[in-house]
């Protein structure tokens, strides 16, 4: 048999010995799976939903509750309680039917806050997109509102800026999309949106800004109000910057244009058609004031805490000092108005807090025919003279000296593709040889752009930041008649730079605000200032004791000028454009500090005005004796280490007993080291030992260009 056949027979032999019948065959067994992975998915979907209904659904508001919810009033108080201004106190509202209003309010509504209004389903998905992923990217929250988003925002929820509330007004949204018509959403928006002030409503907001029923609001006028939702505040005629209201309304009929409800032709009528404001008629104190501090508020905590938060605001503003100082800026500007003065500005601080005691933007508000809600004080105009100190600043911290000689004579100054510059004196004159003590008390003017071409302008300008300036941006456009004015400021700017002198180098930035309060009574912040050294105790000393001395400005500005408040001590400077558009006076004491402006809001020119006598110093001097009625003497004293000796006037040595020596302060190191001797005043022509200002200054008069250029304006003239 064959051996492969054996084989098998073999095995299957094998295979039935092994086989049973009666023996099912056993079933394959299968691995277990794990329930883990169900129960964490499942657990995950659990939490997720508890979650979201925690953190997003649970107390949302209902929809139908959308014409309940109210916003708080926003309280705004001086320094003792009082009351200045409540934003939103009462709603005023006077509910009107989409049907009676004209198209070009809808329109203009419609295509500046919405334009896809009529076509989304509550938002905009590219909105939404865009603001997530600014969220996500930016961690803050922008954009993406639609008209109905703004109705749930300002109806149904808290203004806060949180992911979670955006979250909700999206659902909230849609809810209402399917409540409500697109035409009775927009009634809604339009009788309830806020247009500023207590004006809530289009009607309430006709009759504020126009005086009339919103049925008949022209085309101009309808694009003005449909841009003041985004920012009442910002955009209000009545407000810090009325301008900004007209390119708002500009923007407006430019968007009405591209969405093809009117023609160019219409857009560009409509934008250049004078506007009859109502005056507002609201309760309001201290209103520049106010609007300043209300504009502070929004750019902290945004529009909608400040207008529906119930804020509790108190300012540093003393109710008193302000009408004191509004009267008197109002009485004295009338006096003078026929000097073609039309108005005046104030501005009343602490230099050791920075607090705003008093802030008279102009002479009336409610003055909109001479742009009375226009604020000054906040304003860049040129300071004239005022500004020398600064430059004196920069020479007293480069080891020049009270003491220092200088030459008042005639100088020109030549720049290859300028025409020659040559300053001259307010007076018309010039005076020899002086000190810098009585050059900057007399405010002469030569000296002082000899010693900025001694110091360089770079050197003032960067002593200006440092000290407060914030105009002072570029120094290429500044040349030698930066000392004299030729460089614009705001007025709280040189508060803060004056007020710098008189806490001996210290700045502090302004603080209108001693506390703000949320609705549940939380302090949201306190006055905190952080002064910061920004000069030398000594240097800002000198500058104070200058402004001070009524003998060395005598020689200008008399003995008895209203510069002069005995029997205290008030350091105080002036300032007057050579154009006579601008005239200042700012002084202070060691606890209160004034600057005052009068001129044109137009710009245009004073017939005339003395500084000492017309113009802002008889506002200045009134404001400061009502400051300073039944206090104790002012005095500023010097710090330590500052050495005060006996000098010849004559030679500015050391005092020897030929001369009637005077007094001077000086630095360390910076005193004269010899006297002075009987032959210098025996022989015809004594020459004294000037100082080294005057070695700098060798060679200007034939015409060597300094490292500083002149700005292409005329150059300026002031004292």
């Amino acid at each position: 048999m064959d051996s492969r056949l054996k084989h098998l027979l073999k095995q299957g032999f094998i295979w039935f010995d092994n086989y049973n019948p009666f023996t099912l065959p056993q079933p394959r067994r299968r691995k277990k799976k794990s329930l883990l992975p169900a129960l964490v998915w499942s657990i995950g979907l659990i939490s997720s939903a508890v979650t979201f209904y925690l953190y997003v659904l649970k107390d949302l508001p209902s929809p139908k509750n959308i014409n309940t919810n109210l916003a708080l009033t926003t309280h705004i108080r001086d320094r003792n309680g009082i009351e200045l201004y409540k934003i939103y106190q009462n709603q005023n509202r006077t509910l009107v039917k989409l049907a009676d209003l004209p198209e070009y309010v809808t329109q203009a509504i419609i295509s500046i806050e919405d334009k896809n209004f009529y076509s989304h389903q509550g938002f905009s998905p590219t909105g939404t997109f865009r603001a997530l992923w600014r969220i996500l990217t930016n961690q803050r929250l922008e954009g993406g509102s639609t008209i109905t988003q703004q109705l749930v925002k300002t109806s149904l929820l808290s203004p806060e800026r949180t992911l979670r509330r955006k979250v909700r007004e999206l659902i909230l949204s849609t809810a209402i999309e399917s409540l409500y018509s697109k035409d009775q959403i927009l009634e809604m928006y339009l009788n309830r949106v806020s247009f500023g002030g207590s004006s809530y409503g289009i009607e309430e907001a006709a009759q504020t800004y126009f005086g009339k029923p919103a049925a008949n609001l022209s085309l101009p006028e309808s694009a003005l109000l449909a841009g003041l939702p985004a920012s009442p505040t910002t955009y209000s005629p009545f407000g810090l910057h009325p301008e900004k209201s007209l390119a708002r309304q500009k923007e407006v009929l430019r968007r009405m244009y591209e969405d093809g409800y009117i023609t160019w032709d219409q857009a560009e009528v409509a934008g250049n058609q004078d506007l009859q404001l109502k005056p507002p008629t609201q309760d309001i104190l201290a209103p520049h004031f106010v609007m300043y501090v209300k504009n502070l508020l929004e750019n902290k905590y945004g529009p909608e805490i400040v207008e529906r938060g119930g804020l509790d605001v108190t300012t540093s503003l003393d109710l008193t000092v302000q009408n004191a100082a509004q009267k008197i800026v109002t009485d004295e500007t009338a006096k003078i108005k026929y000097l073609h003065i039309g108005n005046g500005a104030a501005l009343v601080t602490v230099p050791a807090t920075g607090e705003i005691l008093a802030m008279v933007g102009s002479r009336d508000y409610f003055d909109l025919g001479a742009d009375g809600n226009v604020n000054v004080t906040l304003a860049s105009r040129q300071p004239g003279s005022s500004i020398k100190p600064v430059n004196y600043a920069v020479a007293f911290s480069r080891n020049f000296t009270p003491a220092s000689v200088i030459d008042d004579s005639p100088i020109t100054y030549r720049f290859p593709g300028q025409p020659p510059y040559s300053p001259v004196n307010y007076d018309h004159r010039y005076h020899g040889r002086v000190t810098l003590r009585t050059a900057l008390a007399c405010s002469y003017n030569v000296p002082a752009v000899k010693l900025l071409a001694a110091n360089g302008v770079d050197s003032m300008v960067a002593m200006g930041q440092n000290l407060g300036l914030t105009t002072w941006s570029d120094p290429s456009r500044f040349g030698l008649s930066l000392t004299l004015g030729g460089g614009e400021v705001m007025m709280t700017d040189m508060a803060v730079v004056f007020g710098t002198f008189a806490n001996y180098g210290l700045k502090v930035p302004l603080n209108p605000l001693l506390s703000v309060r949320d609705s549940k009574g939380r302090i949201l912040e306190t006055a905190h200032p952080l002064p910061s050294r920004v000069l030398d105790p000594q240097v800002a000393f000198l500058i104070t004791d200058i402004l001070a001395d009524n003998n060395a400005r005598a020689p200008m500005f008399g003995l008895h000028s209203s510069l002069n408040l005995p029997p205290h001590q008030v350091a105080v400077k002036t300032g007057t454009t050579n154009d006579l558009r601008d005239n200042w006076t700012i002084g202070y004491t060691k606890d209160y500090l004034t600057a005052v402006w009068v001129g044109n809001n137009d710009n245009s020119p004073m017939s005339y005005v003395a500084s000492g006598i017309t113009g802002a110093s008889p506002i200045w001097n009134k404001i400061m004796s009502t400051l300073l009625k039944d206090q104790p003497p002012h005095t500023f004293s010097p710090p330590e280490n500052l050495t005060k000796i006996a000098i010849c006037p004559r030679t500015s040595q050391l005092a020897c007993d030929a001369c009637k020596g005077v007094s001077e302060y000086f630095l360390p190191g910076t005193e004269p080291k010899s006297a002075c001797t009987t032959e210098q005043f025996t022989s015809p022509a004594p020459t004294p030992p000037f100082p080294p200002i005057d070695k700098i200054l060798q060679g200007v008069n034939i015409g060597i260009p300094l490292p500083t250029r002149l700005p292409s304006h005329k150059p300026q003239r002031k004292r």
